[in-house]
């Protein structure tokens, strides 16, 4: 179920991409050709799988040089004017690169929303190339088809296509209070949303309520879709949801979840606001966790019956 009464005003990171993606130029070799022959082309520059950007919040980028080959890149989409911004997927980095990586909280809020997510597509996109230059059926090595979004086969010609995982994460209410957990990994005091991957024959209402029992021990009926993220690290799809919690009884999976909290809309506000002597650190702008609490408590705000 869909809420309606989303604020309007939620600007998500990594959403809002302006790029057509041209997928009518990816399955056909001439004009696929000509965009990378085209004069304005540019291909955005990466610093392993990190973002590099311009003065003006926009990703760093250069020409088509001469001696760059066009199998050697993929194409990201079309500008609204038409001109080509393709990636290279010859991009060397560690071959585990940190899930978190802490220099790309420092860069991200820097760039427009538009160019946050286009880089949340390069960097996925050029991560699952480096990850799958092996056939999964058969072993044989694989090179990029579909302008860098496929691969295929060299010996069984099976294709591959790029991954997305779902993952949903979700407040429990109950009573008017919400229930956040602090992961294990995460510093003292920093509390966000629960998480968990969707798993195989699962509904996303299904996994919310499984996730929500095994970590916390709380059962839970309704569920409702609040918005969702690309997430580029490496490559998940976060599904935002609030779930109708039957009671507010706690039992931790401790491997999984150091402490959980029930918070009320004042905590939530005072964490927001970086007061001091906020009961919780919230999560990070860049994640939308932190849109889920603002979210939720806009809208308690607005549920709230005018003053007499």
């Amino acid at each position: 179920m869909t809420r309606p009464d989303l604020p309007a005003r939620q600007a998500i990171t990594f959403t809002g991409g302006t790029l057509d993606r041209a997928d009518q130029l990816r399955v056909h070799p001439d004009r696929l050709a000509g965009a990378w022959a085209d004069p304005r082309a540019r291909i955005v520059h990466l610093d392993g799988l990190d973002p590099v950007i311009e003065a003006d919040g926009t990703l760093a980028s250069e020409p088509v040089t001469p001696g760059a080959v066009l199998a050697d890149h993929a194409l990201l989409g079309l500008r609204e004017d038409g001109t080509p911004v393709f990636v290279s997927l010859l991009v060397e980095h560690s071959v585990e690169p940190p899930s978190f990586p802490a220099k790309v909280w420092d860069i991200i809020p820097q760039l427009t929303m538009a160019e946050a997510a286009h880089y949340a597509a390069a960097r996925s996109l050029v991560d699952w190339h480096d990850r799958h230059r092996f056939c999964a059926r058969c072993g044989g090595d694989t090179h990029p088809i579909k302008a860098g979004w496929a691969r295929q086969c060299s010996r069984c010609s099976a294709e591959h296509f790029p991954r997305t995982d779902p993952v949903v994460i979700m407040l429990a209410e109950y009573r008017g209070k919400v229930l956040i957990g602090r992961n294990p990994r995460f510093p003292a005091g920093r509390f966000s949303a629960l998480a968990g991957f969707v798993e195989p024959g699962e509904t996303i209402e299904e996994a919310v309520r499984r996730e929500l029992w095994e970590e916390c021990g709380v059962r839970t009926g309704q569920v409702d879709y609040l918005f969702s993220q690309p997430w580029p690290f490496p490559s998940q799809l976060m599904v935002a949801c609030i779930a109708q919690a039957n009671d507010d009884a706690l039992t931790l999976d401790e491997e999984e979840i150091a402490e959980a909290i029930w918070v009320s809309t004042d905590d939530v506000r005072a964490a927001l606001a970086g007061e001091e002597g906020a009961r919780f650190l919230p999560p990070s702008s860049i994640a939308v966790a932190h849109h889920m609490l603002r979210y939720w408590l806009e809208s308690k705000q607005t549920d709230q019956p005018p003053a007499a």
